[in-house]
């Protein structure tokens, strides 16, 4: 018996394997977008929780400077109260302490300086997205200023965007 070999005579097309060249490139594109949206979802959540610590550091050392000089018939003295303020551990964990400097999250300096019977703390180098955010959220001072302009309280959203017009800002909150 004998097998003989058939063979046809029509194509079988082969199968193809891969992407094309076309898909490829709309694949990139397409992550290409997901990626750049995902990183600007992270910064403005990173804007946002800087805002939020750097309110709550003013906050806190606002509180440790009224209950450190509280039995002093407030009197805050006309100096800088930082090396008090360092031997007291009144600076929040989150600022820099470096000797009789204390820096913020932007290496901006933070400064206490007593005004007799107030006191004011500076916040140098605050980006304008978040001076804008912190400028409006601040309510209950009895001052409050950026680039050394004076702002009335309450601050609105739009007072706060005409000072904060550099991309470092100084802010300045006085109390008492």
């Amino acid at each position: 018996m004998s097998f003989a070999k058939h063979t046809q005579s029509r194509s079988i097309p082969a199968k193809q394997r891969g992407a094309s060249l076309l898909e490829s490139i709309a694949f990139l594109g397409i992550a290409a977008i997901v990626v750049l949206g995902a990183i600007a979802l992270l910064m403005s959540g990173f804007s946002g929780a800087n805002t939020n610590r750097a309110l709550e550091e003013v906050g806190a050392v606002r509180t440790g400077v009224k209950r450190l000089y509280m039995g002093q018939s407030a009197s805050y003295g006309d100096a800088v109260l930082n090396q008090s303020l360092i031997d007291a551990k009144v600076f929040p964990t989150t600022l820099a302490v470096q000797g009789a400097n204390v820096l913020n999250a932007w290496n901006g300096a933070v400064t206490v300086t007593g005004q007799n019977a107030n006191f004011e703390i500076l916040y140098a180098n605050v980006p304008k997205d978040v001076c804008i955010n912190m400028a409006s959220s601040s309510g209950d001072w009895l001052a409050m200023s950026v680039n050394g302009t004076a702002l009335a309280i309450p601050v609105t959203p739009a007072a706060a965007s005409d000072a904060c017009n550099a991309s470092a800002n100084d802010m300045a909150w006085t109390a008492n």
